[in-house]
């Protein structure tokens, strides 16, 4: 907490007192705090696992004050995130938390305007740049019709907490600045925290079964990623990266997942994937069930011919 929230509010106060010299001094900063933030999203998430702390009211109280620092309702994203760990790498349960990913076979029977949409969530600037700052803004900000009563209450008191803070902070710096600095913070760590959560599920071998043949541990160790990055990157991202041993058994918190890597050769026998090795995942768009296997949409030319050779005509 000390080392995370406490450079994360020093920095904000480091930037108020440099806005009267240069928002080149700002901007520098704001990256930086940028990064602290998507530390404080691991307490807040792992808060929301109860794994942070072992009493359950310090997990609610820390979790509901860093949802508010990270824009993020606590109670709703608990539950939402909840349905994610139930069902990652299940192809029958897609569509709650998750990146919105189709088979072959379910993209070349969608209907022009659903393959234009998909193509266009899938698109790197939208996915890496602007789905993280409609996410943050605005979708975090409207309750999910879904969720039990309190889940929804949370959306509403989140977004009062983050209004009075906004006020005042503009009040404090202007509201230009503010929201310079505020946008420059969010779009850092968001973007790096979709980023992360993508390549997390989007790897070369990752598992995805139907409902009748899926396994909660093998789902865990083979359709999450062992995500070896450098020291400092890896401490800034609050150890997310050994993100296997994660689904596994949420209940561990971040700062032991290392320590439970190390200790377990089930877990090192595991294939990491490094931050350069990382980047092959851009090129993934569709799940093939034939192959088992992400592939991208050049392969959709073979799809087709195959299915039309299926039916007894030519390609």
């Amino acid at each position: 907490m000390v080392n995370t929230i406490g450079p994360y509010l020093g920095l904000w106060v480091l930037m108020y007192f440099c806005l009267d010299v240069s928002y080149w001094l700002v901007m520098p900063l704001a990256l930086l705090a940028g990064a602290f933030m998507v530390r404080a999203f691991i307490i807040f998430h792992d808060c929301g696992h109860g794994s942070f702390f072992k009493s359950k009211k310090a997990n609610a109280i820390v979790g509901v004050l860093t949802g508010v620092l990270t824009l993020t309702p606590y109670y709703q994203w608990r539950w939402e995130h909840a349905v994610h760990h139930s069902s990652t790498g299940d192809l029958d349960r897609r569509g709650t938390g998750d990146v919105w990913t189709l088979t072959v076979e379910e993209y070349l029977q969608s209907s022009r305007w659903k393959k234009f949409a998909y193509r266009l969530a899938r698109n790197p600037v939208v996915l890496f740049v602007l789905a993280p700052l409609a996410l943050f803004l605005f979708l975090n900000r409207v309750p999910n019709r879904r969720a039990p009563r309190r889940e929804r209450r949370s959306v509403h008191w989140t977004n009062l907490a983050i209004l009075v803070i906004a006020a005042a902070l503009s009040w404090a710096y202007g509201f230009k600045a503010y929201l310079i600095i505020q946008l420059t913070v969010l779009m850092v760590a968001g973007s790096v925290g979709v980023w992360l959560f993508y390549v997390q599920h989007q790897f070369e071998g990752v598992y995805w079964e139907r409902n009748e043949n899926w396994d909660y541990a093998t789902a865990a160790l083979q359709g999450s990623s062992f995500y070896k990055l450098p020291r400092l990157l890896q401490w800034f991202s609050g150890n997310i990266g050994f993100h296997h041993i994660h689904h596994l058994s949420p209940r561990i918190p971040n700062y032991h997942l290392e320590k439970c890597h190390k200790s377990e050769p089930l877990f090192q026998a595991v294939k990491p994937i490094t931050l350069f090795g990382s980047f092959k995942s851009f090129t993934f768009r569709l799940w093939d069930e034939q192959r088992h296997r992400l592939v991208g949409y050049a392969h959709l030319k073979t799809a087709r011919a195959e299915r039309l050779h299926s039916h007894g005509r030519k390609p």
